[in-house]
């Protein structure tokens, strides 16, 4: 089996593995409270999706 004649060095690894970050996936604002979500998703915040109730949630209202 074939050994490496010489060590890979620190920059050489690093700018090899560049391509191999993580990215931060679609991000939509959910048109009933505004709240951040991934597409295609139920909100979690309001229970929302495509304009109906899908999940009920409960909502915290101090204001009397």
């Amino acid at each position: 089996m074939a050994v490496p004649f010489r060590r890979t060095s620190k920059t050489k690894k690093r700018m090899r593995r560049t391509h191999l970050k993580k990215d931060v996936g679609a991000l939509t604002v959910c048109p009933q409270c505004g709240e951040t979500i991934r597409p295609h998703r139920v909100c979690t915040k309001c229970g929302y999706y495509k304009g109906k109730e899908v999940i009920k949630t409960e909502e915290k209202t101090t204001k009397e």
